[in-house]
């Protein structure tokens, strides 16, 4: 399958807002055809398609819940009638539990949510484009970048359910890393620190006075472009053979000190 105009395309899923538009904006500046998934189409995807645009890149907004299994297929068609087959494909959609509940109090429906979204969702969405990539047989580099979390650990007994997702996904990288390398297809993981976003915005006031105190080495919150620009990286030829690292974009937050 040929690209509509000759640009290498990425699929950002919750590309909406937040880090997943960061990311895509990124990619559209580096020349990608961009494809953004979210669970709904408003005004906020329209706008972010446009922003998208702006680079003089094509993009589109493909509606789409990763937790529903059943519709990755059509997803995937969706964008690929549009844009072209799938060079770049960032996995970035993820939740946080709808409570936050000590691990000794939490709920099935909370576990079952997070990682239905964050692990089991996103496992078999990358596995669904790993499975296109091979098919296509084609010289375009093509990389995987999973968005995980400090979290992957870090634990957080307030949300222990999201720390498992992220715990989980370290492993799908590994493992889509070791079955892809020979095919030309690199997977890396990307693990965020405390970021300032929409997820983040009703602990302002908490983490403010935990980084001021040194909780980060760097002395600030991260920002979605540190996502970016690190996505942006991975995404080069240039790091395939670096298949199956991890990149901590956290500020030193997860460096051990005594």
């Amino acid at each position: 399958m040929n690209n509509k105009t000759g640009r290498r395309v990425a699929l950002v899923t919750g590309g909406r807002r937040g880090i997943g538009l960061a990311v895509a904006q990124g990619l559209a500046a580096d020349g990608f055809d961009v494809a953004i998934t979210g669970t709904r189409d408003d005004e906020v995807s329209q706008a972010s398609v446009k922003s998208l645009e702006a680079h003089g890149v094509a993009a589109t907004f493909v509606a789409g819940n990763v937790q529903d299994v059943d519709d990755h297929a059509r997803v995937l068609d969706t964008v690929e009638e549009k844009l072209g087959a799938i060079d770049v494909f960032v996995s970035n959609a993820g939740v946080a539990p709808p409570k936050r509940l000590d691990v000794l109090e939490t709920t099935v429906e909370n576990f079952d949510y997070v990682l239905g979204v964050n692990l089991r969702g996103a496992f078999f969405m990358a596995r669904a484009v790993a499975n296109r990539m091979v098919a296509q047989k084609s010289d375009t580099p093509k990389a995987i970048v999973v968005v995980s979390s400090c979290s992957a650990e870090m634990v957080s007994n307030s949300r222990l359910e999201y720390c498992i997702s992220k715990a989980g996904l370290a492993m799908v990288v590994e493992g889509l890393a070791v079955r892809l390398a020979g095919e030309g297809i690199s997977v890396f993981e990307v693990r965020p620190g405390i970021i300032k976003t929409d997820m983040t915005s009703g602990v302002v006031s908490k983490y403010d006075a935990l980084i001021a105190d040194g909780l980060v080495p760097a002395l600030r919150w991260g920002k979605p472009e540190d996502i970016a620009n690190a996505v942006r990286a991975l995404s080069k030829p240039e790091l395939a053979f670096s298949t199956g690292t991890v990149v901590n974009v956290d500020g030193g937050l997860t460096i051990t000190r005594l």
